[in-house]
């Protein structure tokens, strides 16, 4: 257990920001899950948008890397690309 005060602080700041990124990162995915399911070209490119710029973010916030964001994003839009 820590002694220090700014390690239990320390602690208290990585649990907040493992909450946070849990969410964000929960949140992305099931964004991911109803983008895929939609079996409208026209609707899943409106909200493609959306999804790429959350991605992003998680990218961006070192929830994800960014390479493995990158893959997600060329996965999504091939899949999209392929309805008719």
């Amino acid at each position: 257990m820590a002694n220090h005060k700014a390690t239990k602080k320390d602690i208290r700041q990585s649990e907040t920001r493992r909450e946070r990124n849990r969410y964000y990162g929960k949140t992305t995915r099931n964004a991911i899950r109803t983008l895929l399911a939609t079996p409208d070209k026209a609707t899943a490119q409106e909200s493609l948008s959306k999804v790429i710029s959350m991605i992003d973010k998680l990218a961006k916030r070192n929830v994800i890397h960014r390479n493995k964001a990158s893959n997600i994003k060329s996965g999504i839009v091939k899949r999209i690309n392929a309805l008719a």
